[in-house]
């Protein structure tokens, strides 16, 4: 027993000894006068002796900078957020933000570049590093959102925000993002330009309304109002012409198109533009999440007895997915029994119309999803046949209770 204690102090100084080679040997490459402190070169690689499980960089994309932060998990399951960087978002920023992450990085192959779904104006970037061989993920608005609500630091900044991004790449497992396909950005292109055109039209109508009403209306103006409409007229017939020729150009695509139209109410722009705007539903993974991305989903406030808000769409979500859906919703109504029972059930239960209808865009664009994942036709009589049968059985069930 005595000469175990007497060999202690030399264990000590044998684990003492392991220790300073281990340092020694992650830490030899440092140059002299290299500085010491927080996020110098040195404080990254004594982090670095730990094992690193998993490497992000959280990006809040803006229109002409990419604010950056990079993080890593350790194997004790901590998370650090070690860097942090501004560069410009066009392709010279691009290589500054590679160069400076393969400084930062052991792998740089192996950092995942997690950034939302800002637009147009994060594509470039996602573009850039997919194509260069860099894993990435871009995540809904929604969720990075929701997210941010439950950390404790409420400031909202540029800085804040990359960070939050980095943070929930880092504790949550992501899908590496693929690039999507051609067709579906070039329709998202001329569909957009489409509604402009249409939007402009009606405005260009109202100004015509406005001045044939004045006292005495002015015939130069008139005309040239006119020549606008007809101009406007002709470049959607060239955009409705270029979208047939893309749709005709893919098999599968056009297949798909004429499954989603056998929906009531569902003709083919709205198929495309709902395709054109979920990227053929690249980044959809559940009905839920669906109809959160389109700012279909309700938003409830309760608390107690005191706190008592009105059901509302949170109309946080793609704009040109819920505009595109109130139409198909008007027709379904009226020529889909489905869609009708639905909208006569709430209208009956609260009285208001355009919850009902919301209701119909919600059930019409989750009819969509389903439709193009399962690769079968829409039946118009399959819910109005389970509820024959389903009737049926329980008359046959009551017929033997009273015999």
């Amino acid at each position: 027993m005595t000469d175990r204690y007497c060999l202690f102090p030399f264990y000590l100084l044998e684990f003492e000894q392991n220790v300073r080679n281990y340092v020694r040997h992650d830490i030899q490459d440092i140059q002299p006068g290299e500085k010491t402190k927080g996020g110098s070169s040195l404080y990254i690689k004594l982090k670095m002796m730990k094992k690193i499980l998993k490497e992000v960089l959280g990006v809040d994309v803006a229109q002409n900078e990419l604010v950056v932060t990079a993080g890593r998990m350790l194997n004790d399951l901590s998370i650090d957020l070690y860097a942090h960087k501004v560069f410009k978002n066009n392709e010279s920023g691009f290589l500054a933000l590679l160069d400076w992450t393969k400084k930062l990085s052991r792998d740089e192959f192996k950092v995942r570049f997690v950034m939302e779904a800002t637009g147009v104006y994060h594509q470039k970037f996602a573009f850039y590093l997919y194509d260069r061989g860099r894993e990435v993920t871009i995540v809904l608005p929604n969720k990075i959102s929701n997210y941010i609500r439950t950390l404790e630091d409420k400031t909202i900044t540029d800085k804040s925000c990359s960070a939050a991004i980095a943070q929930f790449g880092l504790e949550r497992n992501l899908d590496q993002w693929h690039r999507p396909k051609k067709v579906f950005h070039m329709l998202q292109q001329l569909t957009r330009e489409r509604d402009q055109i249409v939007s402009e039209r009606v405005m260009v109508k109202n100004q015509i309304h406005a001045e044939k009403s004045e006292v005495e209306p002015n015939e130069r103006s008139l005309q040239r109002f006119n020549e606008r409409i007809k101009l406007l007229n002709k470049q959607e017939k060239e955009i409705k012409a270029d979208l047939k020729m893309l749709v005709n150009g893919d098999a599968n695509l056009s297949g798909d198109i004429k499954r989603i139209c056998s929906i009531t109410g569902i003709g083919e722009l709205t198929a495309i533009i709902v395709l054109a705007e979920t990227n053929g539903f690249e980044l959809i993974r559940n009905k839920k999440q669906l109809t959160g991305y389109a700012g279909l989903n309700v938003k409830e406030k309760q608390s107690g007895t005191s706190v008592k808000g009105k059901p509302r769409i949170s109309k946080k979500g793609n704009r040109h997915l819920r505009k595109a859906m109130y139409l198909p919703a008007l027709v379904a109504v009226r020529h889909d029994k489905n869609f009708a029972e639905t909208y006569l059930r709430i209208v009956s239960k609260h009285g208001i119309k355009m919850k009902a209808l919301v209701a119909v865009q919600r059930k019409l664009l989750e009819m969509i999803y389903v439709i193009y994942n399962s690769k079968q036709e829409y039946q118009k009589e399959y819910s109005v046949l389970k509820e024959s049968s389903v009737l049926n059985l329980k008359d046959q069930h009551a017929t033997l209770a009273s015999s």
